[in-house]
Parts: structure tokens; C-alpha cells; sequence
């Protein structure tokens, strides 16, 4: 398709804010984002978030209509970096459904996974390597329930969780216990987002009709302020959040505290003790070590 000249004033507006948008959602290293990550991110080029205090806890309506946002789309043209929409009978993210290459895969434990509500935001994560950097299945809350073979990986591992990424929303809240509900037995965390988290953010937050359930199915965690928030129709999706901090976050999340770093001098000593391929001694063609004590060519000095 042709993309077609802006006309007015306006669309030229939403041209020039499409394309900083642009290079701001791929930013850094060329990440790859959805349609809605695009979308948000414009929103964010029109209404910078530091326009606002950010002691001020709020979550800001949408500056243009999504419809207005796809119009420029098709004026843009190809985006570098950008994903294509789910096919509507899309496989499981992660190869829930299919046989693995290795027969004895399901035979090890998992220690972690992770169910996002949205599949967009799923192959948003698998696009850009989460689940090999985190050592993390990703699959989309549609692949529930989830293979028996997973479950029986995650009772092998003391303290293996399965990770619940969500919007800021009635239904996004209740997929928590929706998850715990079909997997008895294992240990379900929710990663987010819920109200506090989208207005300390100052995510957009688009304003839908009013959920039907009444409040007292939310969970009991949730503050008042929260809860009044949640009945006024108002929410905020995972794909509102800046595709590089949800990357880190996520990221941070699943793995969990990182171990203390070491200096490179205490890498260098711990290479010495190591046994194998131990650094060799002055003596020409020796490899070997002196008794108990590594064989060392360099003293670093401490």
C-alpha cells in the first residue's frame, strides 16, 4: 500500500510524532515492539510524562484516538522493528502444543515460566530473547492450561514459580487466580500491573465501560483508591509501558536478585584454584600445579 500524503496541519503533527516515536520504541539496540507499543509511545512524544510532577500519582487519557495513530501508520510506511499482529489462530508461544527436538525435555525441572495476558506482548518478549536471557518459557494466558509435562518440571524445583503478567485491569487482575485455579500445587506470582503501579508511572489509561463484576471480587490487596479506579472503567495495558523498561523489568523480575559482583582480581584468583587448565608455572612446557597450590605464572598483587 501507498502511503498517502498528510493533508493538514494535524496529520503532519502526527507524522512528525510517529516518526520520533519510531526511534524511540526500537531504542536501545534495535528492539522489536508492537503496534500498541508504537501507539503509546506517540502518546508519549505528544504528552511528555516529565510535563507532570512525578510525585503526582495519575494516569493521563490518550492524546489521539487509536484510529487517528493507524491513519499515520499508513501514511509512515514500513517500520524497522516493528511486529507483525498475531495470526488469530497463532501456536502456542514457546512450543506449548508441539514436540520438543529433545524427547527428554519435560524430564528436567523448571524453575520459572511466565503467562502474559496479552500474545502480543508474549512474542514481544520471545522477539527480543527473554525467555533465553531469563532461562524462561513464555507462553500467552489463551495456552492455558498449561502442559502437564511443564507442571510436573515445576514440582521438581524447590521454589519454582510461574509469573503472571497482566494489565492494570478487572479481567488482567483475576488471571492471577484464574492461573492458580487450573494448577494446583504450583506457586503463581503476579508481576503487574495493577492501579498503583500504572499511576506511579503515569501510564495512559484509556476509560472503557464499567467492569461488571462489583469490587468485591478484586482481590483483597488492592487499596480503595485502587479498587475505585478499577469500577470507573479505567485501565492500563503492559503495552502502555516503554518496551525498554519492560523489557528490564520483566527480566529483573523472573530472575530475581542478582548474586554480589566480583572484582576482576577476585575472578582471576578464582581462575587459579579452578584445577582444570590452571595457569602454567615458570617452568617451560609445565601446565601443572605444586602440590595443593594452583600453578601461577603472574603474582597479582592484593
Amino acid at each position: 500500500m501507498t502511503p498517502r500524503v498528510a493533508v493538514g496541519i494535524g496529520d503532519r503533527l502526527l507524522d512528525r510524532a510517529l516518526a520520533t516515536a519510531v526511534g524511540r520504541a526500537g531504542a536501545p539496540g534495535r528492539i522489536r515492539f508492537t503496534e500498541a507499543q508504537l501507539y503509546y509511545e506517540m502518546c508519549r512524544v505528544l504528552r511528555p510524562p516529565h510535563m507532570v510532577p512525578r510525585r503526582l500519582p495519575l494516569t493521563p487519557a490518550p492524546p489521539v484516538r487509536y484510529e487517528r495513530f493507524e491513519e499515520a501508520l499508513r501514511r509512515h510506511g514500513a517500520v524497522p522493528g516493528l511486529l507483525e499482529p498475531a495470526p488469530a489462530a497463532a501456536s502456542a508461544p514457546g512450543g506449548a502444543s508441539r514436540e520438543p527436538s529433545e524427547p527428554d525435555l519435560y524430564d528436567y525441572g523448571l524453575p520459572r515460566l511466565l503467562v502474559c495476558q496479552s500474545r502480543q506482548v508474549a512474542r514481544m518478549l520471545l522477539a527480543n530473547d527473554v525467555h533465553l536471557e531469563a532461562a524462561c518459557p513464555v507462553f500467552a494466558a489463551d495456552d492455558l492450561p498449561l502442559d502437564p509435562r511443564l507442571v510436573a518440571g515445576l514440582g521438581r524445583v524447590d521454589g519454582a514459580t510461574a509469573h503472571v503478567l497482566h494489565d492494570a485491569s478487572v479481567d488482567g487482575i483475576a488471571l492471577t487466580a484464574r492461573v492458580r485455579d487450573a494448577h494446583p500445587g504450583v506457586r503463581v506470582s503476579s508481576m503487574g500491573l495493577v492501579p498503583r503501579h500504572a499511576t506511579a508511572l503515569h501510564l495512559i489509561s484509556p476509560r472503557g465501560p464499567a467492569p461488571g463484576p462489583g469490587p468485591g471480587t478484586l482481590p483483597a490487596g488492592l487499596e480503595a483508591r485502587e479498587r475505585d479506579w478499577l469500577t470507573e472503567g479505567r485501565f492500563a495495558e503492559v503495552e502502555s509501558v516503554p518496551p525498554a523498561r519492560l523489557l528490564r523489568t520483566v527480566l529483573r523480575l523472573v530472575r530475581g536478585p542478582r548474586t554480589p559482583s566480583h572484582s576482576v582480581w577476585t575472578g582471576l584468583r578464582e581462575l587459579r584454584t579452578a584445577g582444570f587448565m590452571t595457569w602454567p608455572t615458570n617452568q617451560p612446557g609445565d601446565t601443572g600445579t605444586k602440590g595443593d597450590q594452583p600453578a601461577t605464572r603472574d603474582r597479582v598483587q592484593g
